[in-house]
């Protein structure tokens, strides 16, 4: 399991920051939308510049229509980053085209479908997708599997089931994570380190616990050496 670190502060200087704090431990960056809107392409070589082995999380979520979506991929080939995401409910067909168009590249990145977003409570999610999450997340997984991605985005709490009716190989990647038991905040679904262990999670994404605190790097050694 592997530590993504969510830059997630209300600026670019913040996030560089945090970054220059925690250069010397290996993880992984996630990159969301409102940073990537704001501070773009420079931004991802600015953290390359800090740490050129720091690996990229490009958090954006892709979700079009499938010829959109593809073009979307192909062009963040050019951006360097190590991992993006879709959202597996734009359907099979996006996801498949999106992994078709990027046959051609030697060292594309891995590339996880979106499930069901760890904001939803229950209530919520049927609202929108009349099913239950733990129904919807499998389907989910098991549409990304088909179509070729390397796994998808839930939460700890299905990622059990996703790897049973997948394999072991097919990756989780969970948000959410709260390791000492803080507080949940807008997400609905949180669980903490030993939880996602057991899980067989491949990638925690903790961001509040870490850049809240008065020490970043303390906190995310301490992270680290429960994986």
């Amino acid at each position: 399991m592997e530590l993504c670190v969510a830059l997630d502060l209300p600026t670019k200087e913040e996030n560089l920051d945090l970054i220059h704090k925690i250069k010397e431990h290996n993880v992984w960056l996630k990159v969301g939308l409102r940073t990537y809107i704001r501070d773009g392409e420079e931004f991802l070589k600015a953290i390359k510049q800090i740490n050129p082995d720091f690996k990229i999380f490009l958090d954006l979520k892709l979700y079009d229509i499938p010829n959109t979506m593809a073009d979307a991929a192909e062009s963040i080939m050019g951006l360097g980053v190590d991992m993006f995401n879709v959202h597996a409910s734009a359907g099979k067909r996006a996801m498949t085209t999106v992994m078709k168009r990027l046959e051609k590249y030697d060292n594309r990145p891995i590339v996880l479908a979106v499930t069901a977003l760890t904001s939803f409570s229950e209530d919520e999610f049927k609202e929108v997708y009349e099913s239950s999450i733990a129904s919807k997340a499998d389907q989910f997984a098991k549409d990304a599997s088909e179509s070729g991605l390397d796994g998808v985005v839930c939460s700890a709490f299905e990622s059990e089931s996703i790897k049973n009716i997948t394999s072991d190989a097919f990756m989780t990647l969970t948000p959410g994570i709260r390791p000492f038991g803080e507080d949940a905040g807008d997400q609905k679904r949180v669980a903490d380190v030993a939880y996602a262990k057991g899980a067989k999670v491949d990638f925690i994404v903790v961001g509040r616990p870490i850049y809240q605190a008065k020490n970043p790097s303390e906190v995310v050694l301490k992270i680290l050496e429960q994986l």
